[in-house]
């Protein structure tokens, strides 16, 4: 049996590199060799046991690659294509996604962790390192692959496409989500990838003033880079106080929460205007609070909406287009290049935050 080297996730606080063997291909699926991967800030929750997965589950759902094989049903593809597949790659039959939410594909009965409770928990089309096998390996298989494969266009580098599968998906729904139109003042907190690509996308649907916030200079630089006509580092200033002075005490029209936490959430709650929306996209590991008064005790006519990354092929040729036309080099987020054998320093470099990292590129 031919086997191949997988990151796994095996307990808490340990990810080793194991081998496993080569998946077989069903008629709906296709076989990819990764040639690029990444580690994302879901991983670290996964690694500290923040958000649970089996023991054993390849972890990983950012797959750049080849096409090794594919199953005798899939059509419109051929073997040695460079493809990408999305983070999210639902089969769009369930009810969810027929219903207008296609990355949604359902919810799968589990315990609930921390309570030891059980009840549903919605994974949705997120099966790449979370329900399936994921992409910190040699190869992955890519279930319901005629909808969820989308050809390289020729020209575009691993490293420029890495971003589409989940963090130039995920951060440019949060912009959509917020509602931008022409003219807007909109506040992203957290200048991580994820938030970086919300900048970029709060740029391109024509916000006009774009108020970065993070507790990182450096990061707060690539932010000027990518959109941001504004930039606050929250531990120089008072960020709720700031952004209603530039605003003439109207608030922001939209807010971008990329992180997940209490404080992040709580501080893009009280920045907006009447009317104003927030969203969000962070993974949240504890419970969230929403205080009365940035809520104006429900008064506010305000808008709290959650996003999951978006995937399938046209979702991820939209995503390639942006980047094939020049209007958007994501490039400058891979910081940092490791190989496949040498995962478990990569994720403690990432996960500790050390070095000026954004986005570090796994090669198998």
């Amino acid at each position: 049996m031919s086997m191949m080297k997988a990151a796994v996730f095996v307990e808490r606080n340990r990810i080793e590199l194991v081998d496993k063997p080569l998946p077989s291909v069903g008629p709906n699926d296709a076989l990819v060799r990764i040639t690029t991967t990444t580690i994302c800030g879901t991983d670290v929750h996964i690694l500290r046991g923040e958000y649970p997965v089996a023991p054993g589950l390849t972890v990983g759902h950012e797959p750049v690659g080849v096409i090794e094989k594919l199953g005798s049903a899939v059509q419109g593809y051929s073997e040695g294509q460079r493809v990408i597949a999305g983070a999210i790659c639902p089969n769009f039959n369930s009810y969810a996604a027929q219903d207008g939410a296609p990355s949604q594909d359902g919810s799968y009965l589990v315990a609930s962790g921390r309570c030891g409770c059980h009840g549903y928990k919605a994974t949705a089309g997120w099966r790449f390192g979370n329900l399936i096998d994921g992409t910190q390996a040699e190869y992955v298989l890519v279930p319901d692959a005629q909808a969820n494969l989308a050809p390289i266009p020729d020209g575009l580098s691993d490293e420029q496409v890495l971003m589409c599968p989940d963090i130039m998906s995920t951060g440019f729904k949060g912009a959509e989500n917020a509602g931008i139109r022409i003219g807007d003042t909109v506040v992203v907190f957290a200048q991580g990838p994820i938030g970086l690509c919300a900048t970029a996308g709060a740029r391109l649907l024509g916000a006009s003033t774009i108020i970065g916030v993070d507790g990182n200079d450096h990061r707060l630089g690539i932010a000027r880079k990518l959109g941001a006509d504004i930039t606050l580092n929250y531990k120089q200033c008072d960020v709720v106080d700031e952004v209603m002075k530039l605003t003439g005490g109207r608030g922001a029209d939209s807010s971008i929460e990329a992180l997940g936490t209490q404080g992040t959430f709580e501080s893009a709650l009280r920045v907006l205007k009447p009317g104003g929306t927030l969203s969000s996209l962070g993974v949240y590991s504890e419970d969230l609070k929403i205080p009365l008064s940035a809520f104006a005790a429900g008064l506010g006519d305000h808008r709290i909406v959650t996003a999951l990354c978006p995937g399938g092929k046209e979702r991820m040729r939209r995503l390639m287009n942006v980047l094939a036309s020049s209007r958007l080099d994501l490039g400058l987020l891979v910081t940092h290049q490791y190989r496949l054998d040498d995962i478990v320093a990569a994720y403690e470099l990432f996960a500790h935050q050390r070095d000026g990292v954004l986005k570090i590129a796994i090669k198998p």
